[in-house]
């Protein structure tokens, strides 16, 4: 984490200096306007170490702030060290995690004002972004404020699951799940997390533009009953590594495999397709590049043709566990 140490008064940037050399990958910024500096240094780090009083960063964050997922973290300390107050992106930014390395430094005390952290309970979002599920819309929220308010959340899944976190309890029944883990489209009752374990297959004709991928992704998934969220990543031949249509729909959303045609007429169990074999020289493309990228022989959907493109789904391992490290 690359951590930018801003201090005001003389006492504080002593502390500063001395905080500066104990934290790995920490910088100094120089004295100055606390706005001027922080504007002008938000995206450059992923988090802040302020040694000043709470109100004058308060003032100084406000035209900043995006939201949780996009906001660097930020901790307040005293110019004494006493006090690290965790006070923005606590749990996905790092916050909390930051003020406690810093209380550490300063043998002073970490201030967590997180509801699931002073309640004992699992950091829902930052396990959630950890097992790589996702949420559509206020589902997130709504988790994390009913886990704090309910002390517990009861789960079904539709994946393996290995273990769960504190305040999680795994139920057989759905109709008696608080939360759902499934890829499925939410039916509107309950709060889903789409794990992303699906793989897309794409093929398609040179020069096909990208709002074409768009509607054919659309198309298949609402047939399928799928959301788009549970996507991990697309998958096509080698010769796609160009493909200016297939790479802006990808964009930064998904990473795309490539595989040659070797690796992809090794794929036992399809059928062959006389377009592809004379297009490329594979067996196919959607549907085996999809296998080959999952690791699976499970396909939910066979390839799907449209004018200038094929899509297939396939579905790969996915287990959920209870953190790995203390939240």
């Amino acid at each position: 984490m690359k951590v930018g140490v801003i201090a005001v008064t003389r006492g504080g940037q002593r502390l500063a200096v001395d905080l500066t050399a104990a934290l790995d990958d920490a910088t100094l910024l120089p004295h100055g306007k606390v706005g001027r500096i922080l504007a002008e240094n938000w995206l450059k780090f992923d988090g802040f170490v302020c040694i000043m009083a709470a109100g004058i960063v308060v003032r100084a964050i406000a035209p900043l702030l995006k939201d949780k997922k996009h906001d660097p973290c930020l901790v307040v300390l005293d110019e004494k060290g006493r006090h690290a107050v965790s006070l923005l992106s606590g749990h996905l930014g790092g916050g909390n995690e930051l003020a406690r390395r810093v209380a550490t430094t300063t043998n002073g005390e970490a201030v967590i004002t997180t509801a699931s952290d002073t309640l004992g309970l699992a950091a829902l979002d930052l396990w959630a972004a950890e097992q790589h599920l996702a949420a559509a819309g206020e589902d997130m929220t709504k988790a994390c404020a009913l886990l704090v308010n309910q002390g517990k959340l009861s789960v079904y899944s539709e994946v393996k699951v290995k273990s769960l976190p504190d305040g999680l309890v795994l139920v057989a029944d759905q109709a008696q799940a608080d939360l759902l883990v499934s890829s499925k489209i939410s039916s509107g009752r309950g709060i889903v997390f789409h794990p992303r374990n699906l793989v897309v297959g794409v093929g398609c004709n040179r020069n096909t533009p990208a709002p074409e991928f768009v509607q054919a992704l659309n198309e298949l998934f609402n047939d399928l009953g799928l959301s788009p969220l549970a996507v991990r990543n697309l998958a096509s031949i080698d010769r796609k590594k160009d493909e200016p249509g297939l790479l802006t729909f990808a964009g930064d959303r998904w990473p795309v495999d490539f595989f040659s045609k070797d690796e992809i007429n090794r794929v036992p169990g399809l059928d062959i397709s006389p377009a592809a074999q004379k297009a490329v020289g594979a067996i196919g493309v959607a549907e085996p590049s999809a296998l080959l990228s999952a690791r699976t022989n499970i396909l939910l959907s066979r390839k799907r043709k449209w004018q200038n493109i094929t899509m297939a789904v396939a579905e790969a391992s996915f287990t959920l566990s209870a953190p790995g490290r203390a939240q």
